[in-house]
């Protein structure tokens, strides 16, 4: 027995011993409370590294696939409506075969001409105006006029599922026109000039194409184009932007020489850089319409016409088949790649449950263990205060 009263070793043992069972009986109670084994850094610090880097991916994979979910929808929403405007040029090639029967007399043709018309019309209408969030998705506008969509079905980057739809536009630009003028040929101390004027009627969707002596250049006609209120000016001004950005090198678009180009008012002006140099602008395209835009020519009013209508009809029921078929491939494409998803996150989640969640048995037994060593080292400190009572003995 110490004899020692102004240090109880005793009793500092007990305390210690107090506190170091209190941090554990602290710790499993959080555990149990919060059901998470680690939660702080200094729990698991690599465990944390691991499981926060898990949860990104598992976030990650859910949103993927809402994001393949809302690709689903998008694409059968374009199903959908080829599905109406198939029934519509079924009824279009029934009105050709009918027609095109000598049974039929002028008046007649008549009037399966205009229900062959007004079928026409709502096919345009509805591959201008069918509609996703906002987008258009039958005209080929989406995303910068390429009608291609990027479905993010991973949770990491690069990991999509494209579809492009193009446009599929009945309306044919019958009336756009590129015309090319002003040519000054190359002579002694004079720069060649092209013209190039931009006039008519553009649709979303139509590809200007213009041919150079080292490269092609194509320009997408755009809604914003389509409907600004001088579309042949802001045509014009989005290709003068284009080329400006080709020319800035050697070989530029249209000559190994370089070319300035300016536009105003839907006329493209180009200028070579140097004299006796042509800026080598040979050829240029008119704008196209739509995969459907051969309908625009059809008509039944005559025998001819209904027959040379039930060949035109053929190829734009196959053309909506095929996009048909690809949207459906795609589809399903895109619900495997859900349902693939949705597994991978679920073993992602198991994987971080056992490397971040509480194990109850065996925490709950640890809070047991530290409740009972709680009692006892309460005890144990008071039997060591008590034990330096005998001292006073010595005193008396």
């Amino acid at each position: 027995m110490s004899s020692v009263i102004n240090t109880n070793v005793s009793s500092l043992i007990a305390q210690n011993a107090m506190t170091s069972n209190g941090v554990a009986q602290s710790k499993a109670m959080q555990q149990l409370s919060t059901g998470l084994r680690i939660n702080g850094a200094k729990d698991d610090a690599a465990g944390l590294a691991i499981s926060s880097k898990m949860t990104a991916q598992i976030r990650g994979l859910d949103q993927a696939v809402r994001n393949a979910n809302d690709g689903v929808s998008l694409l059968q929403t374009t199903d959908g409506a080829l599905v109406a405007v198939g029934d519509m040029m079924q009824r279009m090639r029934e009105l050709a075969v009918q027609s095109a029967s000598d049974t039929n007399v002028t008046s007649d043709r008549t009037a399966l001409n205009s229900e062959f018309s007004q079928l026409k019309t709502e096919i345009t209408r509805i591959t201008k105006n069918t509609q996703w969030n906002g987008m258009n998705i039958l005209d080929g506008s989406a995303n910068s006029s390429t009608g291609t969509f990027n479905f993010q079905v991973g949770a990491n980057a690069g990991q999509t599922i494209s579809k492009t739809i193009g446009n599929m536009g009945a309306a044919a630009s019958t009336t756009a026109t590129l015309t090319i003028g002003g040519h000054v040929n190359a002579a002694a101390a004079v720069a060649q000039v092209d013209t190039l004027t931009i006039a008519g009627t553009y649709a979303a969707g139509d590809v200007i194409t213009i041919n150079g002596a080292k490269q092609q250049m194509q320009y997408t006609v755009t809604t914003g184009d389509a409907t600004n209120a001088a579309p042949a000016t802001a045509i014009g001004a989005s290709i003068a932007a284009a080329m400006a950005v080709a020319n800035g090198s050697t070989p530029s678009y249209l000559s190994a020489n370089g070319v300035g180009v300016a536009a105003a008012a839907g006329v493209l002006t180009l200028t070579a850089t140097a004299v006796n140099v042509a800026s080598a602008l040979p050829t240029a395209t008119a704008a196209t319409g739509g995969s459907l835009a051969n309908i625009n020519d059809l008509n039944v009013s005559s025998q001819v016409a209904a027959s040379g209508a039930i060949a035109g009809m053929d190829n734009a029921i196959a053309t909506v088949n095929s996009q048909r078929s690809d949207l459906g491939a795609v589809i399903n494409r895109l619900s495997y790649a859900a349902d693939n998803l949705s597994n991978v996150s679920q073993n992602t989640s198991a994987s971080r449950s056992r490397v971040q969640d509480t194990d109850y048995a065996k925490t709950s037994t640890e809070l047991a263990r530290t409740q009972i060593i709680a009692q006892a080292s309460t005890a144990m400190l008071a039997q060591a205060n008590q034990s330096q009572q005998s001292v006073l003995a010595l005193l008396k």
